[in-house]
């Protein structure tokens, strides 16, 4: 069983995640994208250990507290190598990470394994992250809805084969998007239009 805390941050109200499994000690952040000292603060208050922090994406409304809690735990910090081309005026900066991963990896923080899905559509190196009991689908997937594309390193045509691609997932189970409420992949399968491929 995982545990998920969900903080909204900054002004576009980005979902950063604290995500543990029950006993451990040690915790993941997905997606700090402002806040920093809201989070870490969060983090030790539910007597955690940041151990890790994993990025969707390299959009500067995800990523905006990376730097200072890399700075502040020296954890490592993995991002999808498609986003490094991502201009400036999308990251807010230079990137920090230390690792990136690809899809099909796994990883295991906080006593809970990751499995990285290669998503683009809405950046180049969107990923979705997917554990056993719940899917991290950064600005990919949304209740009811999906994400931009027209951002640079956006296309369509991208999103609509990730968007399938999750579709087609053997998992019904808990979503928790990059923006907005948690939902299930089973109510998107029925109701999302773009999911659907209504649209």
């Amino acid at each position: 069983m995982i545990h998920v805390e969900t903080i909204p941050v900054g002004p576009l109200q980005a979902n950063c995640y604290l995500v543990w499994a029950e006993g451990s000690k040690t915790c993941a952040v997905i997606d700090p994208g402002a806040s920093s000292v809201a989070i870490m603060e969060r983090a030790q208050k539910l007597g955690l250990t940041i151990e890790v922090v994993l990025l969707t994406h390299g959009h500067f409304d995800h990523v905006g507290a990376v730097r200072a809690i890399h700075e502040a735990t020296r954890c490592p910090v993995f991002l999808h190598r498609g986003d490094l081309s991502q201009p400036k005026s999308m990251t807010g900066g230079e990137l920090c990470y230390t690792d990136t991963y690809e899809e099909g990896e796994s990883c295991t923080f906080g006593g809970v394994t990751f499995t990285v899905l290669s998503t683009p559509g809405h950046t180049e190196g969107s990923v979705c992250l997917q554990t056993d009991d719940g899917i991290f689908t950064g600005d990919t997937l949304f209740a009811g809805s999906c994400g931009r594309t027209d951002f640079p390193g956006g296309r369509w045509i991208r999103m609509e084969a990730s968007l399938k691609k999750l579709k087609a997932l053997p998992f019904a189970g808990a979503v928790y998007p990059g923006h907005g409420e948690a939902t299930t992949l089973a109510a998107e399968r029925q109701s999302n239009p773009y999911l659907r491929g209504d649209l």
